[in-house]
């Protein structure tokens, strides 16, 4: 629970703010197929083999009356501060760039210690927006700009936000691939459609949204700051 109701609802109800024209929760979890059923929500189970989110929403789609540009955003189930605008604006951002396969979002890091942390995923953008790489180093290196082996700035460098919206031909083709070496490697699922020469356009956010709930840190704090007036 998250205040009066259950977390699920909070991420239902951001998907539902954003104007989609409809919404349903993929899971392979009785507990929160019944959750969402109690609130009205539509949900839908499915199998739990599944290596990612994306196989997840995958399945939905090839079992659904979906057309090949149809626009399906994958919001994760413990993102329950994202902005509704955010939702909106990636599927806009696909509806505009009618060659790109992709669309995800990134924001500036804030500091060396988030630039240099493996666990936040960096992305390098090209200037008319695509994506050129993700990587979990410290990327693009300021070269000129080292103090004691260490980057002694990091401005220009965008934070990686795992939220993607695709296009229904593309989400399909990706998910039938196998995992590619640079994924591999670095344990990003994105990379496998960079390697397959798939388009991924990148939403520039001012700033990160609010964080999701990954640790029950996480959720302890999301309650402080419903409680504090």
């Amino acid at each position: 629970m998250l205040g009066d109701r259950p977390l699920i609802q909070w991420v239902w109800e951001r998907a539902i703010a954003s104007g989609a024209a409809s919404v349903r929760v993929a899971t392979d979890d009785e507990r929160i197929y019944r959750a969402v059923r109690a609130f009205g929500g539509e949900c839908q189970m499915t199998s739990p083999q599944h290596a990612s989110g994306t196989d997840r929403i995958a399945e939905v789609v090839r079992g659904g009356d979906f057309a090949d540009d149809d626009i399906v955003v994958n919001l994760q189930g413990d993102e329950p501060m994202m902005p509704a605008e955010v939702v909106a604006s990636l599927a806009q951002l696909l509806r505009e760039h009618t060659a790109a396969d992709i669309a995800t979002a990134v924001a500036p890091i804030q500091s060396q210690r988030e630039f240099l942390d493996p666990n936040c995923v960096k992305a390098l953008r090209a200037l008319d927006g695509q994506a050129l790489y993700f990587s979990r180093a410290p990327v693009p290196w300021p070269r000129d700009n080292i103090a004691g082996e260490q980057p002694a700035r990091f401005d220009g460098a965008w934070r990686h936000i795992g939220i993607y919206a695709y296009r229904v031909s593309s989400l399909l083709r990706f998910a039938a691939w196998p995992p590619t070496p640079l994924e591999l490697t670095e344990r990003l699922e994105q990379l496998r459609a960079l390697e397959n020469g798939m388009r991924i356009y990148l939403l520039a956010l001012p700033q990160p949204p609010p964080g999701g709930v990954d640790t029950p840190e996480d959720l302890a704090r999301l309650r402080a700051a419903l409680t504090t007036p």
